[in-house]
């Protein structure tokens, strides 16, 4: 969602398997070349690893890019990034505060098993939490729901899950106990705005069709 400080990290292709989760430690207003925003500070360490200025790391499925980092006393990694208003209006980014856990991954490297699905951390839009994991329900945005299919690949808060029981407004997941221990999805309760990523082949295919013709 951000732009980059260099041309390495152009372009950042993400698998929606979580690396690490983070925690939200400060947030301050800040003033960036393309207008006011906020700075995060990131508690993390797996995800500092090989990322230098400019890298570029999902947060909730929204690609960020590192801007600063350190360790605390403590030795604990953190991380800076400067998130944009327009990010902030189109992803619940926003909504985080200090202490809010955050799912966190590097992107893929070349040669890298791709565990998950091809994620972009282009966020969509919003969805909201119906039910709860393991039988975890959102529902999201009616005009994105024609790039889901039935056992379809889908980002939630950057997690790469497989969709079923569609509805005109709603999917549903399955979420194992693990992904729930290792992800904020297991704390996500119904009420719960989440980010979403639906699958970058289907809006492809979209584009390059032609219009559609009407008889007269």
């Amino acid at each position: 969602m951000e732009p980059t400080t260099s041309p390495r990290y152009r372009g950042s292709m993400f698998t929606g398997i979580v690396e690490e989760m983070g925690q939200v430690t400060e947030i301050a207003p800040v003033q960036t070349d393309w207008g006011p925003g906020v700075q995060l500070t990131i508690a993390a360490d797996i995800v500092l690893e090989g990322s230098g200025l400019g890298a570029s790391i999902a947060v909730n499925g929204c690609c960020l890019t590192l801007v600063d980092q350190g360790r605390d006393d403590q030795g604990r990694g953190w991380w800076t990034t400067h998130v944009s208003t327009e990010t902030l209006d189109r992803t619940v980014i926003g909504s985080l505060a200090p202490g809010s856990p955050v799912n966190l991954e590097r992107p893929m490297q070349l040669g890298d098993r791709l565990g998950g699905h091809i994620v972009l951390g282009h966020v969509d839009g919003t969805g909201e939490v119906l039910s709860a994991a393991p039988d975890l329900r959102v529902r999201a945005p009616i005009e994105m729901m024609k790039y889901l299919v039935e056992k379809g690949s889908v980002t939630v808060d950057g997690i790469s899950l497989t969709a079923f029981g569609l509805t005109e407004d709603s999917f549903q997941v399955a979420v194992i106990p693990h992904t729930a221990e290792v992800t904020t999805l297991g704390s996500k309760g119904p009420g719960a705005q989440v980010n979403l990523e639906f699958d970058v082949l289907a809006k492809h295919i979209e584009r390059l069709m032609p219009p559609s013709i009407t008889a007269v």
